[in-house]
């Protein structure tokens, strides 16, 4: 396949920027092929010939990171090494998030909402879920009678933690039974999170036009970078946790695969993919702490793109 041949393992990991590239312009044909081959089912079909584009280039550094595993690497040489790999999946990852978000607010209204209709509808059903879920605790004055209610922190933190746990065992199952079959979710994370981000930069621009100020050039700045900010403070960890268990189970999965599971590097191979599955464990801890005590505080949907917007001396409607 022409694709699989466009960048090799070794420049994938020494030159990640081109995996952003190469991320754009995968989901960007994905998107107007699915839409003129497959547009009623576009949103779904747009993802699996992205993934379709980059698996062969996936598994490719994966089988590359199990060799790797063969070597009589220390643990800790080891796992700088599948640093590189990881970069080039994270580069990949936001290449394809930022083009789904590009697509979503450049393109007419009646092909964005066909194109990411899954996706939208998938947002809307979070956040209602999100809304029901949050755990409330009752707040009594000095009688005892019930004068309202706060927000439970730890039971939010404990739901959202073990949610992204989920979704990570999940990138380690697709991974060992699809071998780069893992990137499928992950790009299905990458089109809700471009999707949800051009949500709110076209909601940001649409206040814009009620301004004086209008949406030009530094306003449009505030809109892109606000909407950014708002999903990558936690979504980055999280991300970079799901490629750590989809390299960890790739690796079982081609060591399997080239029976060296009856090796005694096949230790080894376990071993370290159990301290990535441990790794990824651990940023997703770090992932939620930061999602429930932090970016809440940071409020970058509204708090920080009005203060970007007040440089350029127009306030909001």
């Amino acid at each position: 396949m022409v694709l699989e041949n466009i960048i090799s393992p070794e420049n994938a990991e020494n030159r990640p920027g081109l995996m952003m590239i190469l991320g754009a312009i995968y989901a960007s044909l994905a998107m107007f092929l699915s839409y003129y081959i497959f547009q009623a089912y576009s949103s779904i079909f747009m993802i699996f010939l992205t993934t379709l584009a980059a698996a062969p280039t996936v598994y490719k550094i994966m089988k590359t990171e199990e060799e790797k595993d063969l070597t009589d690497m220390e643990e800790r040489v080891l796992l700088k090494e599948h640093a590189k790999a990881l970069k080039a999946f994270m580069w990949l990852f936001i290449g394809a998030t930022l083009a789904f978000a590009f697509w979503f607010v450049v393109l007419p209204e009646g092909m964005s909402n066909t194109l990411f209709h899954s996706q939208t509808s998938t947002i809307s059903s979070i956040n209602a879920r999100v809304t029901e879920s949050i755990a409330f605790d009752e707040v009594t004055d000095a009688s005892g009678e019930i004068t309202g209610h706060v927000s439970n922190p730890a039971a939010i933190f404990s739901k959202i933690f073990f949610n992204n746990v989920k979704v990570l065992l999940f990138c380690i199952l697709f991974s060992f039974i699809y071998g780069a079959g893992a990137i499928f979710i992950l790009i299905w994370n990458a089109s809700i999170v471009g999707a949800a981000i051009g949500a709110f930069v076209s909601g940001s621009i649409d206040a814009l036009t009620q301004t004086a100020c209008g949406p030009n050039a530094g306003t449009t700045f505030c809109a892109v970078t606000s909407g950014i900010m708002r999903y990558a403070i936690h979504g980055l960890p999280e991300i970079l946790a799901y490629f750590i268990a989809a390299l960890a189970g790739g690796i079982i999965s081609i060591a399997v695969i080239n029976h060296e599971f009856t090796s005694r590097k096949f230790e080894h191979i376990m071993l370290d993919s159990a301290d990535l599955i441990m790794l990824a464990i651990g940023i997703l801890f770090f992932a939620a702490l930061i999602e429930v005590f932090i970016t809440p505080s940071l409020s970058f949907d509204r708090q920080v793109y009005t203060e970007c917007i007040s440089w350029f001396k127009c306030g909001l409607a």
